[in-house]
């Protein structure tokens, strides 16, 4: 279980930084080399680096090497996954037992 939680954190750390946020819109409308991400985003190479590998490490995003640049695309599993986890996080599983207070009433 412990395992599923670091998943599911991997893939939310994903989404928590602006830059991250930047990146992925940019990755919607198709593959982007790093020199245009570079460009676009305005930061340093060893920043971008630090974003895209938490990007990738979470699934999310892909990487494919092309001379001395890499060139980055969503991963349509990756994306398909972190769905599913958010959707795991926030889905409702209330029992009638649950509904139940679990604190003593002074009555």
């Amino acid at each position: 279980m412990a395992s599923a939680y670091k998943e599911t954190a991997r893939v939310f750390k994903a989404f928590c930084d602006e830059n991250r946020l930047q990146i992925l819109e940019m990755l919607r409308s198709g593959e982007k080399c790093a020199c245009k991400l570079l460009e676009e985003l305005q930061i340093s190479q060893s920043t971008l680096s630090h974003h895209m590998k938490i990007l990738c490490d979470a699934g999310i995003v892909q990487g494919r090497k092309e001379g001395k640049w890499v060139h980055y695309s969503l991963d349509p599993a990756g994306v398909k996954r972190a769905k599913e986890l958010l959707d795991e996080q926030v889905a409702l599983t209330i029992s009638s037992a649950q509904n139940e207070c679990c604190c003593p009433t002074d009555k």
